[in-house]
């Protein structure tokens, strides 16, 4: 087990306690179900997908928003299969805009009708993705969303995305089988005239963010604990920006699942701080008086609150957030939950190290390091640290809008960034030379965290999107495994992929 307080400081969570309210009374609407679910049958999961504006009752006060949906619902329909199925999704664009599908954090090729990014469907056409899970995929809790460059943040701030369910062996643990299960889609939105705002340019270089924030596509919603029983929660933090600093009222949770699979044994933790992409799967052991309990979004600082004081129309979190309740309902039979969960394997050394420097800038050929660690010519590296007129560190002032930037260079996608070889492992140190902190995602490819800021990991999981806070560095340990190809990494505050902050790996044969 590990130290709660050591996991918060890892997780990067913000210092001091905040007392949490043991019940609440408030009446808040039940959930409805999710939305439609899509299971595999005789290994095959096959589904009509389509991407169209819809108008929802996102504010549940009987005016509909029009916002982006998959099949007229948001979050879009549950995909369910197993390993070594084959999927199967007939998609069609009913957007006025480009667009296709991600499938993020499914180890599938990176090319053809599989994870291929590079791929653009236009307004009006069909696309058939097909491929087919690996046998011995890890199960857990994976989503699909656009990913289409330049229209990225737009296309998921306006409602494009859906949960995808790999069942295994995860599954099959007793405590785990056991347990009551939901899924918690968090996405934020911001509202003007019924219909989900333009961001300013400003908003757009922070990592747009809304003040409505939605779970399953409602505000507040509900869900039920059993009487002495488990609940597990399987978490997607689907916003385009926000991160999420999870804590429920007066239940501790039982962390079994990371982005990539299960954990070797559950870590009890008082909080779980979600970056964009992130996923976490948790118990929740009904122990308390029945009653009802909050599920809370509580602050924290990403970067922007230093930078942001002063400036007009613009507001932060400082309080904690309802986002949800656990309501208690009947008993059931007493189940604690499980000691230990699946093995992970430890990655063998790796055959090379290469280092990867986020900053902010205004494009390529003004510095920055090598992937050896060396020192490129030109210009230092901007920070953004202080106010509009400002930046850390030296380099440019005056309040210019910068891109985002790997290496110092914003993305092309003419050009290749990384080059491996498939079969190899490899250590990415990622270093975060900038103002504000970035979840940083590579497609296809898992990782294990192997240690941050020099002092290494107390324990084993699978991820595929990790946070590296504002001028701190994680060096990930990652395998390049089965599948060839190109595919890319990039920073998953989506605007900032959107921005430049993206390279194109290409995983050679």
């Amino acid at each position: 087990m590990i130290n709660r307080r050591h996991f918060l400081t890892l997780a990067g969570a913000t210092a001091g306690a905040i007392m949490l309210p043991r019940c609440i009374s408030s009446t808040i609407s039940r959930a409805q179900p999710l939305s439609d679910r899509f299971i595999s049958q005789g290994g095959l999961l096959e589904v009509d997908l389509t991407a169209r504006m819809e108008r929802l009752d996102l504010l549940g006060d009987g005016r509909p928003v029009q916002v982006m949906t998959y099949n007229g619902q948001m979050p879009g329909p549950i995909l369910e299969a197993r390993a070594g199925d084959t999927i199967r999704i007939r998609f069609t664009n009913g957007l006025a805009t480009p667009t296709n599908l991600h499938y993020h954090g499914l180890h599938i090729p990176p090319t053809g009708t599989a994870d291929n990014v590079f791929l653009s469907v236009p307004p009006g056409e069909t696309f058939t993705y097909d491929f087919t899970l690996p046998a011995d995929h890890p199960a857990g809790t994976f989503w699909y969303h656009p990913h289409h460059h330049g229209l990225v943040a737009e296309q998921v701030f306006g409602g494009l995305s859906g949960v995808l369910i790999v069942r295994g062996a995860l599954d099959d643990i007793p405590e785990v089988q056991a347990a009551s299960e939901a899924i918690l889609v968090l996405k934020d939105f911001d509202v003007s005239q019924q219909q989900v705002a333009t961001p300013s340019p400003m908003a757009q270089m922070w990592g747009r963010e809304g003040s409505i924030l939605t779970v399953n596509g409602q505000r507040r919603p509900s869900f039920t604990i059993p009487q002495d029983g488990l609940l597990r929660l399987r978490i997607v933090n689907a916003s385009a920006s926000r991160f999420y600093r999870l804590a429920i009222a007066s239940h501790p949770m039982h962390w079994i699942a990371s982005d990539a699979g299960a954990l070797e044994a559950p870590v009890t933790v008082e909080e779980v701080l979600l970056t964009p992409g992130e996923r976490a799967e948790v118990l929740v052991h009904g122990t308390e008086a029945a009653g009802e309990y909050e599920v809370l979004n509580l602050p924290y600082d990403r970067g922007l609150m230093t930078m942001m004081q002063g400036m007009d129309n613009q507001t932060i979190q400082d309080q904690p957030e309802v986002l949800a309740r656990l309501v208690y309902g009947d008993r059931t039979t007493v189940m604690a939950p499980p000691t230990q969960l699946l093995p992970i394997e430890a990655l063998p050394e790796p055959s090379q190290v290469r280092t990867f420097v986020l900053n902010h800038g205004m494009g390529g050929g003004m510095g920055g390091m090598n992937q050896d660690g060396t020192q490129r010519g030109g210009m230092g590296m901007p920070g953004m640290n202080g106010g509009m007129g400002g930046m850390h560190r030296g380099g440019m002032g005056g309040g210019m809008m910068p891109g985002f930037l790997i290496n110092g260079q914003m993305f092309d996608h003419h050009r290749v960034d990384t080059e491996v070889q498939l079969n190899t492992v490899e250590d990415w140190e990622i270093i975060n030379d900038g103002g504000m902190d970035h979840p940083f995602h590579i497609h296809v490819n898992p990782f294990q965290v192997i240690e941050r800021n020099g002092v290494a990991e107390p324990y084993r999981a699978w991820k595929d999107t990790v946070l590296v806070p504002r001028y701190e560095r994680v060096r990930i340990r990652v395998p390049f495994d089965q599948f060839s190809g190109m595919t890319v990494y990039h920073c998953h505050i989506l605007d900032h992929e959107d921005r430049g902050m993206m390279g194109i790996l290409d995983i050679r044969a």
